[in-house]
């Protein structure tokens, strides 16, 4: 079987210092707030070109506590796309917010010529989702966001690495939120996740939000440190997660350039077929996080292909507003028919680092026999 994801051979060649990171990191009795954060937090920011970031218990927690920075009322909207990821929506929610969805275009990102339609006087913040190793055209939402003086919140959770204009994915709005689920390009062996923003004040709130909304965690008195000046939550990457990020970091651009050699491949083989291929748009530098192709009988192609033992994934098969939980939220429901449609025809074939040639090939020419008698 070829697997859709797999971490198997990545650990085994990293093995023993994994597990000896992990060993001297719980021998010095401090799981949190130690060391191996503070190295990881300053080599994050650094390697981006960011000035300041703190790391959170997910993705999920980076965008909720990015956009309690806001202080929500009942009512207020932020605008995000229909294409994305239960917890963008999700965070908007827990924070306070009303999603507002803007539909897709054909890249599969934010449609930027339909937000303005979308904005109100109740729209406090902008959510870009950079999908799949992608970033969305962000000269025009930033346009529109200082026009109307909206906070931009980067989702980066898939774009890690990637550049719009020769500027890293979450360096150019308010914050910028990663995570670092098992599957993204910058993976832990649990979860993690990541806030950078160029404003201190900002900085300093996030930091404290993060941790019950206490001012900091660095102080000896313990009457002193145990004081929450605002309410926050409690979302901190432990020391064995900032121990295994601090040694993947290091190669993170390795597995980058990996992605994107098997990327090519697949476009070089699969360039004939009638399948609808990535698309790299002007001024962007795409990580591939995913393999992301579209066919409008993509269900019919994934069960051949899963009979065939190759694994693969539709990320989102149903767009934010036609699930229960979120149906009543969105009013704009009849501006979101690209997001519909992709929704039922899009699906991801296997990339990693680790992926072998034969792997490749063996997908590609299996898929080109299929996609010859469907």
């Amino acid at each position: 079987m070829i697997k859709f994801w797999s971490y198997d051979k990545e650990y085994n060649k990293e093995k023993k210092k994994i597990l000896n990171n992990i060993e001297k990191t719980i021998s010095k009795g401090n799981i949190f707030f130690g060391a191996q954060l503070n190295n990881f937090e300053k080599n994050f920011i650094k390697k981006y070109k960011a000035k300041y970031g703190i790391a959170v218990g997910s993705g999920t927690d980076a965008l909720l506590i990015a956009l309690k920075t806001l202080n929500l009322k009942p009512g207020d909207e932020v605008i995000t796309a229909a294409n994305t990821a239960i917890p963008t929506i999700s965070a908007i929610i827990n924070a306070g917010g009303t999603p507002r969805l803007v539909d897709i275009g054909e890249d599969y990102l934010i449609n930027v010529k339909k937000i303005k339609k979308e904005i109100s006087k109740k729209t406090k913040a902008i959510i870009p989702v950079h999908l799949y190793g992608q970033m969305c055209e962000m000269d025009s939402i930033m346009k529109i966001a200082k026009t109307k003086n909206i906070i931009v919140i980067e989702d980066c959770a898939q774009s890690q690495g990637a550049k719009y204009k020769n500027k890293y994915s979450g360096t150019i709005g308010t914050f910028g939120c990663f995570s670092f689920y098992p599957t993204k390009i910058l993976g832990a062996y649990g979860d993690g996740g990541f806030i950078l923003t160029n404003d201190y004040k900002l900085y300093k709130k996030i930091k404290r939000i993060r941790f019950y909304g206490i001012e900091t965690v660095e102080k000896t008195n313990f009457k002193d440190k145990y004081y929450a000046n605002e309410n926050g939550i409690n979302s901190r990457l432990d020391e064995i997660q900032a121990s295994i990020l601090n040694l993947k970091l290091k190669k993170v651009d390795l597995f980058i350039k990996k992605r994107k050699f098997i990327a090519k491949e697949y476009k070089k083989k699969l360039f004939s077929t009638k399948l609808e291929l990535p698309r790299e748009n002007l001024n962007c530098n795409h990580v591939y996080h995913l393999f992301t192709i579209y066919h409008a009988k993509a269900e019919k192609i994934k069960k051949k292909l899963l009979n065939s033992k190759i694994q693969t994934r539709t990320i989102y098969p149903y767009p934010i507003h036609k699930m229960k939980a979120y149906n009543g939220l969105i009013k704009n429901k009849q501006r979101l028919k690209n997001s519909e449609k992709k929704a039922k025809g899009i699906f991801c074939l296997p990339l990693y680092p680790e992926l072998s040639s034969n792997d490749v090939n063996k997908i590609c020419f299996t898929l080109k026999n299929i996609l010859k008698k469907i």
